[in-house]
């Protein structure tokens, strides 16, 4: 008996070994050995302690210092979209050729910084990843943030802004007639769903915390907000059901979006007839783009605000290392799609095509290109070091550049590929006004704005699933606690 084996992988142990026993326990071999997804061996208790604490304590100076600024883009935000509709679209940098510009660019990219949250709520949960558990909440409010962000660009863009509620499916009796051919219309179809469900999605989570905030509340503004929005939560085993079908359910319904929102963007171009748009490739490589612009968020955000917040026990090295591997899957698979667009220039014959491409490398915007290659395909390659994994400073600069590099993926999709038109006598340069410039500086102001708001009101950790992984949780588990993947 002193050299029984547990089943590590399913957590379970012979039935004749009664719960408690001393057992002779053979440890896994070094490289199955992971680190916990809790270290220093905190209590359940610390854990709600200080999740909760970031909610419930005094306002640390570096948030002020953080939402001052970001109110002020936010209100700069709107200031331009007031100026905008005051003048007219004029005042951005559109013209003959390059008719689509920073508005266009700035919808995709916002979009695609939306994608890491679904991913890593829906996709992960439904696969068990438990190591999602620490990063989830913080991925879905930015998901929902970086919608907000995206959906004033479609509205703002059509020129006639009091007219916007006609994207939506009105009924053709009222004479409107909405054009549900046009790319636009689904992009609302899209979005609005996918901001829906995501919202949904991240509530649902919210709901048991919510309910540790209701319990440890001192005051009665904070007891009854947080008791109405936590919907008479009480722990019992019914609600736990209820709750976990729910969360299953949304998260099958969270799984398709993924690879939809996304591919339906992508074919705001791939319907057209222009070179360098119209193509097969952008919808899969658009959701790969916006998954690996995602999680390069999710590091640029909680890189950070672990040590600020000093939970690096709960966001350990692990989760980041775990994060930085899919930022160089996704990197990869972003390269690989760059290679095939020049392949498949070549192979089609057209020389229009051919052209479009050759021009992205070596014509007038070529700076723009080789910036997207350098963050795009080169910057993920360090990835595949542990030592650059686990450089929390190296990590947070990567990620910024990961940023960065996707914001001109879709520069170098929009606008090199308009500026040089059939006829050289119709080719021209795009320049950027100082209204593009401080709308789109503003839309951060907005995203900031929401995100500190979420991180001084809501526990930005889900408590209750980061409790489910901590080696504290199965008090009957032979080496103490319940880990991922059966190992110490």
């Amino acid at each position: 008996m002193a050299d029984a084996l547990v089943d590590f992988k399913t957590e379970t142990r012979p039935a004749s070994v009664p719960v408690g026993s001393a057992l002779q326990i053979k440890a896994p071999p070094a490289e199955l050995q992971r680190e916990p997804l809790v270290t220093n061996q905190r209590s359940i208790g610390w854990i709600s302690d200080a999740i909760a604490g970031v909610a419930e304590g005094k306002t640390p100076t570096w948030w002020w210092i953080a939402f001052v600024p970001s109110v002020v883009l936010m209100t700069t935000c709107f200031t331009m979209i007031a100026y905008l509709m005051s003048v007219g679209v004029g005042v951005w940098g559109p013209g003959h050729p390059v008719m689509w510009g920073w508005a266009i660019i700035n919808f995709v990219w916002w979009i695609g910084i939306g994608h890491a949250g679904t991913l890593i709520s829906a996709i992960l949960f439904l696969l068990r990843q438990r190591w999602r558990t620490s990063i989830n909440r913080a991925a879905e409010a930015m998901t929902i943030f970086a919608v907000m962000c995206a959906g004033i660009f479609p509205l703002i863009h059509i020129g006639r802004i009091w007219l916007g509620w006609w994207l939506f499916p009105i009924p053709n009796s009222n004479g409107i007639w909405p054009q549900f051919r046009s790319p636009l219309m689904w992009d609302v179809f899209a979005v609005s769903t996918y901001f829906t469900v995501s919202l949904l999605f991240w509530f649902m989570g919210l709901i048991p915390d919510l309910a540790v905030m209701r319990d440890r509340a001192k005051t009665k503004i904070r007891k009854f907000a947080y008791g109405l929005f936590s919907l008479g939560w009480t722990g019992s085993n019914r609600h736990w059901s209820n709750y976990e079908k729910a969360y299953l359910i949304l998260a099958g319904l969270s799984t398709p979006l993924v690879l939809s929102v996304h591919s339906i963007v992508s074919m705001d171009f791939s319907v057209s007839q222009l070179p360098g748009w119209h193509t097969t490739i952008f919808p899969p490589y658009f959701v790969a783009g916006a998954v690996f612009s995602g999680f390069g968020m999710v590091l640029t955000l909680l890189v950070p605000l672990r040590k600020l917040l000093k939970l690096e026990d709960i966001i350990t090295v692990r989760h980041v290392e775990l994060m930085c591997k899919v930022t160089l899957a996704t990197g990869s698979i972003v390269g690989y799609a760059y290679a095939m667009e020049f392949f498949i220039a070549w192979y089609s014959g057209n020389p229009y095509e051919r052209y479009a491409f050759i021009n992205r490398a070596v014509g007038p915007y070529a700076w723009g290109y080789w910036i997207m290659i350098g963050c795009n395909v080169i910057t993920p390659q360090l990835f595949w070091f542990k030592k650059v994994r686990t450089n929390m400073l190296l990590v947070f600069i990567l990620s910024i550049f990961v940023n960065i590099g996707m914001w001109f993926e879709r520069f170098v999709i929009v606008v090199i590929s308009l500026h040089r038109d059939f006829l050289p006598a119709n080719w021209g340069y795009f320049r950027p006004t100082w209204v593009d410039i401080l709308t789109y500086l503003g839309t951060f102001g907005l995203f900031f704005t929401f995100f500190l708001l979420f991180l001084r009101f809501v526990p930005i950790i889900a408590i209750a699933e980061v409790k489910g992984v901590t080696p504290q949780a199965d008090p009957h588990h032979p080496l103490g606690g319940a880990k991922e993947g059966g190992h110490h």
